[in-house]
């Protein structure tokens, strides 16, 4: 489905006419870079390929990833500690690649520092993502949300899909951002009150992850080893899954090139992936999704093909007195 033409607003007082705003707008709320990519890459070429605003909102610069190029060991944090500047760059070029062109860090770039693996040294620095008030970190996305005025968000399970503090922060501050944006009392300098129509948590069907590897399994790879399913972040069960997206050839290929992007962090061979423990994995071309808040826009018992099914273009305002963690939960 392509994106319908929103109605032109009136000429500036230049006399230059406007951009005209996309009927569909989606938000989507990550931890580093190179998330995106890997959960929403596809989703987010197709999406853009169609007209549609996809606007990317990134915690952290991604500073305590570790670097897989020996020739770029340097970048570490136990070194230069300038991983964070480098993997800004990446992202640009991910972007470029999905054919994205707003995206953003939460609070400007260097705002909320990565956090490292959970129960790391690197959760108590008082700059961390995972240290930040979660009302402060919100108002940051409530700025975007009011802006951008999306029918449609996507960001992590309440784990985080494994459990890395920087991605459950990222899922408490989207879906608390999501609530204090539909607030018309909360910070009003920040604009108008807008409610988010669907929101969605991302999530991998456990049949589809079996089958990836075996094909990984089958097809042999230059890997020095394979994960395991368990090592897929936000597998659930099929009958779970609420909406499957695929863009066809091109949002793949699309992907494929925005995950070679992210080259500290991620190996790319064909359909396959490793990240720097050199485990490989399916590479997905279709992603799927469970949507949490709004109603389904397909048949009951269907899975959506389209995040903006059933949306008319403009976000429910009847939802702004209702608590959205509560109403997912």
């Amino acid at each position: 489905m392509t994106d319908r033409p929103a109605s032109p607003t009136p000429p500036s007082a230049t006399g230059a006419a406007p951009h005209p705003v996309p009927s569909r707008r989606l938000l989507l709320v990550h931890a580093h870079p190179d998330d995106e990519s890997i959960n929403n890459g596809a989703t987010m070429a197709r999406y853009a390929a169609e007209g549609a605003r996809v606007t990317l909102v990134t915690c952290t610069r991604g500073e305590e990833g570790e670097v897989i190029p020996p020739g770029l060991a340097h970048l570490a944090p136990d070194r230069d500690d300038t991983l964070g500047p480098y993997r800004v760059g990446e992202l640009a070029a991910a972007m470029e690649a999905l054919g994205v062109t707003d995206h953003r860090f939460l609070g400007g770039p260097g705002r909320y520092r990565d956090s490292g693996m959970m129960g790391a040294p690197q959760n108590e620095r008082p700059d961390c993502f995972w240290q930040a008030p979660l009302d402060e970190a919100a108002g940051e996305l409530v700025a975007v949300i009011r802006e951008v005025r999306p029918q449609v968000l996507v960001t992590y399970d309440p784990n985080g899909g494994y459990g890395h503090p920087d991605h459950i922060q990222a899922h408490r501050v989207a879906m608390r951002g999501a609530e204090l944006a539909a607030d018309a009392g909360f910070r009003p300098e920040l604009g108008g009150a807008h409610a988010i129509g669907k929101i969605y948590w991302n999530c991998n069907p456990r049949s589809v992850v079996e089958e990836g590897f075996e094909r990984l399994r089958a097809a042999g790879h230059p890997f020095p080893g394979i994960a395991s399913v368990d090592d897929v972040p936000g597998v659930v069960p099929d009958a779970e899954v609420t909406a499957s997206v695929t863009g066809g050839r091109a949002a793949a290929a699309a992907k494929t090139a925005a995950m070679r992007a992210h080259h500290t962090q991620i190996a790319v061979d064909g359909p396959f992936f490793a990240l720097s423990n050199d485990l490989g994995q399916p590479l997905f071309a279709t992603e799927h999704y469970r949507l949490v808040h709004g109603a389904a826009g397909a048949a009951d018992g269907a899975r959506e093909d389209d995040l903006f099914a059933g949306t008319d273009g403009a976000a429910d305002t009847r939802q702004h007195g209702t608590r959205i963690e509560e109403a997912a939960e």
